[in-house]
This record gives structure tokens, sequence and C-alpha cells, in this order.
């Protein structure tokens, strides 16, 4: 199967992916901490205020987001064969995303990131807590090598089995051909009740790549709140608790509690990156030290 290009072609790639981050804030209030779902089972209808732009980046990532696609890019990336970076040089990288077209309105990537660690660190959690709010969205770097954005940042999704209707957009998965495929087309697919997510190939994008990246460095924790923090659908949702096993369950309570962070820490108000940069360097080396393969 032939993958488009995103026809949105008018925003630069950091613009669309905060685009979509703007939606999420948009769909989860910081002042609501419930799921935003209304009695008929139906988003509320923020989705029909939401930007075009932002409506054709669902459509085409529920329409190319498959089984089959997931794999390709799996193949492709799990090689780590893109580059050799250390943690700062990839935030350097990530900060390539900037939005040119309006300098002064879109902070760095690294600052965004650094208002999320530092958040984290005021709050008192461990020191791997920190770090990951600081490396959470460094897969983004998949933009950089290429990838468009409908493949790279949205509400992550198991694969290979039906797709929830709390999915956002959901009607857009009517174009996706796993959609027309019976064995994925039921509650469990291809899985088995319980099965873990471990076991679970979910869609592609920022967070599965950096979870493999980091899977030998970082704590358990950590590593679902990396490949877990865009799965709306489960933990603010709470679809597929099927896929899960009891260990999951457990897991997910480090993904709710980085959520908040995720979310709600990113400001406009500049940091300042070199007074932060010495506490930041000691905890890097401390988990992530030298180049790693990207």
């Amino acid at each position: 199967m032939d993958f488009p290009e995103s026809t949105s072609k008018s925003m630069s790639a950091h613009a669309g992916l905060e685009a979509w981050e703007e939606d999420l804030l948009k769909r989860y209030p910081e002042e609501q901490n419930e799921c935003t779902v209304s009695e008929d089972g139906t988003f509320r209808d923020y989705e029909s205020n939401t930007r075009p732009e932002v409506r054709e980046f669902y459509r085409l990532n529920h329409r190319y987001q498959t089984l089959e696609f997931a794999r390709q890019k799996k193949d492709k990336y799990l090689k780590f064969d893109q580059r050799r970076m250390t943690i700062w040089e990839g935030l350097e990288f990530l900060d390539q995303l900037i939005d040119d077209s309006d300098p002064d309105i879109h902070l760095p990537q690294i600052e965004h990131l650094l208002q999320t660690a530092e958040a984290i660190r005021h709050d008192g959690h461990p020191r791997w807590f920190i770090l990951t709010g600081l490396i959470h969205d460094l897969g983004k770097i998949l933009c950089l090598f290429g990838e468009e954005q409908w493949a790279v940042v949205g509400d992550t999704f198991p694969l290979g089995c039906r797709f929830s209707d709390k999915i956002v957009f959901h009607e857009f998965f009517q174009d996706n051909p796993d959609t027309n495929v019976a064995e994925y087309s039921t509650r469990l697919g291809i899985y088995e009740e319980g099965c873990g997510l471990n076991n679970v190939t979910m869609s592609w994008g920022h967070d599965e790549y950096l979870y493999h990246v980091m899977k030998d460095y970082l704590p358990e924790p950590a590593l679902y709140m990396i490949r877990y923090h865009s799965f709306y659908p489960a933990h603010r949702e709470g679809e597929y608790n099927e896929l899960m096993n009891d260990h999951d369950r457990q897991m997910f309570e480090w993904v709710r509690a980085f959520n908040p962070y995720d979310l709600y820490t990113k400001s406009e108000e500049r940091v300042d990156v070199e007074e932060l940069k010495p506490f930041y360097d000691d905890l890097i080396n401390e988990y992530l030290p030298g180049k790693l393969s990207w």
C-alpha cells in the first residue's frame, strides 16, 4: 500500500505538531480530570470546532495507520541506524522543528521539555521521572528523518483488533483497510484476553520509537510513560482493558501520574537552558551517558 505525504503543506512540521498538542488541551482541559465522553458515547462537540488541519491530520492518521504500516516502520527504524547522538545532541536536533514562520510565539522544543522536567522536579519525583519528562518527546525526531506528522504524533491505539469508538474522530477509520479484515475487526482481534500490552502492536509514532531506543536504559515505569503517554483511549477513556494484564494496569498508574505534566506544563515563559544544563548533564550521565543509536 502506498502512503501519502501530508496535504497540510501550509504548516511546518513544528506547527503541525503543536496543532495536535493544542487539540489535546481542548479535549482534556486541565480543570477536568474525568474523560470527555458524553452520555451518548460520543466526544463532546469540540470535534465540530476542531481546526481543519487537525481534522485532516486525523483523517490521514486513521486511514494509513495499519498493522502492515506499523510493522514496516519497526523494520525500518528499529535497526537504530539513522544516526548516533547524545541526549543533548538529540534535543538540539529536535530544535530544528521550531516554526520559522513565527519564531516569537513558538519556543524551542528543548525549552518546552525543560518546562515539563522542571515541573516534575519541583514536585519532588524521582530522578528517573524527571529525566523521563525531559526526553519523552524526543521520538519526534522522526519528523527530521522524513516521516509525516500523522506517522509521528497523534493518539495511539492497538492494531490488529477493532478500533474503539472512543478514539477521537473514529469515523475516519472507515477508510482504513484493516477495518475490512475480519480477523482484525473483533474485540480481541489477533490477540488473547489479558495478553499484555507488550504483545500488542500499537500504531506507529514517536512514543513507540523512543521506547525502543530507551528500553535498555530506564526503569520500567519510565518506559511505560514513554511508550503509552499518547495512548489516550486507554489511560483517559478506559478502553482496551481486555488486552491488558494486571502488570499493565499497575504500570498505568505511572502513565496517569505523568499525563498532567505532559499536557499542562508547557507555556511561553522562557527557560534559562544554560542555568539548568549542569543539573540535567548530571542526570543524563547517570542513566544515558555517551552517544546512543537512533
